[in-house]
C-alpha cells in the first residue's frame, strides 16, 4: 500500500502531469491531443504519460492507429483517504488559544 501511494503522490508532485489530468477530467483524450498544449515534445508528454500509468492515474489503449488516455479516478482514492486522515483535527483557533496562555499567565502561581 506504501509504494503505490509514494508512486501516486510522485506523480502528481509535477505540475505537468496534474495538467494532464485536469484536462482529463473532461473526456478521453488522444495522446496528440493531451500534448497540444504544452511546450514540449510528444516524446516528453509521453514520458508524462507512462509515470501517470503507472501510477494507475490514467489508462492508455490503443484505438485503430491513435493512442487514447483516459482518467482513473479511482486510483486517487488511496491519496484521498491517506489526506483525508489529517483533517480529523480542529483548526485551531490561534485567537483564543492567545488569549488562554495570556489568562494562565497572569495567574500568579502557587
Amino acid at each position: 500500500m506504501s509504494d503505490a501511494l509514494d508512486t501516486v503522490f510522485a506523480a502528481l508532485a509535477d505540475p505537468t502531469r496534474r495538467a494532464i489530468l485536469a484536462m482529463l477530467l473532461e473526456d478521453d483524450m488522444a495522446v496528440t491531443d493531451v500534448a497540444e498544449p504544452f511546450e514540449m515534445s510528444l516524446a516528453a508528454i509521453s514520458k508524462h504519460l507512462v509515470i501517470l500509468t503507472r501510477a494507475g492515474l490514467i489508462a492508455q489503449e490503443k484505438r485503430g492507429r491513435v493512442k487514447w488516455c483516459k482518467l482513473q479516478p479511482d486510483a486517487m482514492r488511496a491519496a484521498s483517504v491517506w489526506m483525508q486522515g489529517f483533517g480529523q483535527f480542529e483548526p485551531v483557533n490561534l485567537d483564543a488559544f492567545e488569549r488562554f496562555l495570556e489568562e494562565e499567565l497572569d495567574q500568579p502561581q502557587p
